[in-house]
C-alpha cells in the first residue's frame, strides 16, 4: 500500500530517523495497516532497507507516551538477554514530545503460529524474567497504563506502593465519576488489611514487570515462541503480572504449570493476593470503559476484605 496514507510530517520524521541510524538516505516505500491496539494508528512500513518496521503514531498523543513505551520495551529487552526465550521488539526510534504526529518505530516481528510448547515457553520465560533483582518498587519515570497515567515513585514498602501508586489514584478517579457508590466501607477495610495481605512480596523480592500482561499483549512469533509488546514497566511483586494474565480471557493452563515449575508461588496467591492485584486493572477498565467493569471491581474488593 502506498506510503501516502502516512501524514507528510510523520513520513519525513521517520525517514530522517532511519537515515540517521544507518548513515544513508532511507525512503518509505509502502505502508500497510496492521492490528496493534485500540489507542494509536499502526502500520507495517517497507523501505529501501532490507527489513520492515512497525510504526505507531497519534496526531494528538499524551505528551511522552511513546518515550515511555520505548523505555519499557528497552528495559525488558535488556533484562531478557540470550538466556530467556522471549522476544521483545527492538526500539528503532521515536519522536520528541513536540512532534505532531508523534510516533514510535519498532522492529517488525511478524505473527506466526504457536508452537506445540508455546504456552510452556512463555511460562518459563516469564518466570526467568521475574527473577528478583536490585532496586526499589516503582520505576525511574512515570508511564502509562493504556491511556491513563501510571505513577512510579520509587518506594521500599510494597503494600504502600500498591496502595498509593496503583489502587488509590484509580479509585479516586472512578469515585469522582460516580462509578463506585456503596463500596466505601470495603475500600477503607482494604487499606487497613493491605500490609498483611501483601506480605508475601517480602519473600519474593522485587521483579521487573511487564505491567499490562493480558492476552492481547503477547503473541507467537515466526519461530512459534512468545513475543511481548505494549508494556507498562516497573519493578514490583511478580504476582501482579500473573494476576493480570487471569483476566480478560486468561492464558493456557500449561503456561501457569510451567511458571510454577520454574518459580513456585508463595502460599496464599489464589486465596489472598490475586484479587488485590486484579483490582488495579479492573479499576483501570472502569476509568477507560465505564460501568461494565464495576461488578468486577466490587467482587474483587469484597473477596479481598473477606479473606483471612
Amino acid at each position: 500500500m502506498s506510503p501516502s496514507i502516512l501524514p507528510t510530517a510523520l513520513r519525513e520524521g521517520v525517514e530522517a530517523a532511519l537515515s540517521s541510524r544507518v548513515g544513508r538516505s532511507v525512503e518509505i516505500l509502502g505502508a500497510e495497516p496492521v492490528t496493534g491496539g485500540c489507542i494509536h494508528q499502526t502500520v507495517r512500513i517497507s523501505t529501501n532497507l532490507r527489513e520492515d518496521f512497525f510504526l505507531k503514531w497519534a496526531q494528538d498523543p499524551l505528551s511522552d507516551v511513546f518515550a515511555a513505551e520505548a523505555d519499557g520495551l528497552s528495559a525488558l529487552k535488556g533484562s531478557t538477554g540470550d538466556s530467556i526465550d522471549l522476544t521483545l521488539p527492538e526500539v528503532v526510534g521515536h519522536s520528541d514530545t513536540r512532534a505532531r504526529p508523534a510516533w514510535l518505530l519498532l522492529e517488525y516481528v511478524p505473527h506466526g503460529s504457536p508452537g506445540g510448547d508455546y504456552a510452556e515457553r512463555l511460562g518459563r520465560a516469564l518466570a526467568a524474567l521475574h527473577q528478583p533483582g536490585q532496586g526499589r518498587y516503582g520505576w525511574h519515570r512515570s508511564n502509562y497504563i493504556g491511556s491513563l497515567p501510571q505513577a512510579n515513585a520509587p518506594m521500599d514498602d510494597w503494600p504502600a506502593f500498591w496502595w498509593s501508586q496503583r489502587l488509590e489514584p484509580q479509585w479516586v478517579m472512578a469515585s469522582d465519576n460516580g462509578w463506585l457508590a456503596g463500596l466505601d466501607r470495603e475500600w477503607a477495610a482494604l487499606e487497613s488489611k493491605l500490609p498483611d495481605l501483601l506480605k508475601a512480596a517480602e519473600e519474593d523480592g522485587c521483579s521487573i514487570l511487564h505491567g499490562d500482561l493480558w492476552s492481547g499483549n503477547v503473541y507467537p512469533g515466526p519461530d512459534g515462541g512468545p513475543v511481548l509488546v505494549d508494556p507498562a514497566v516497573y519493578r514490583g511483586h511478580r504476582e501482579v503480572d500473573l494476576a493480570m494474565t487471569e483476566l480478560f480471557g486468561g492464558f493456557p493452563r500449561a503456561f501457569y504449570a510451567a511458571y510454577e515449575d520454574h518459580s513456585p508461588l508463595e502460599d496464599g496467591y489464589e486465596d489472598l493476593r490475586r484479587c488485590v492485584y486484579q483490582l488495579y486493572p479492573l479499576l483501570v477498565h472502569v476509568n477507560l470503559f465505564g460501568g461494565s467493569y464495576v461488578n468486577g471491581v466490587a467482587g474483587a474488593l469484597r473477596r479481598a476484605v473477606a479473606s483471612r
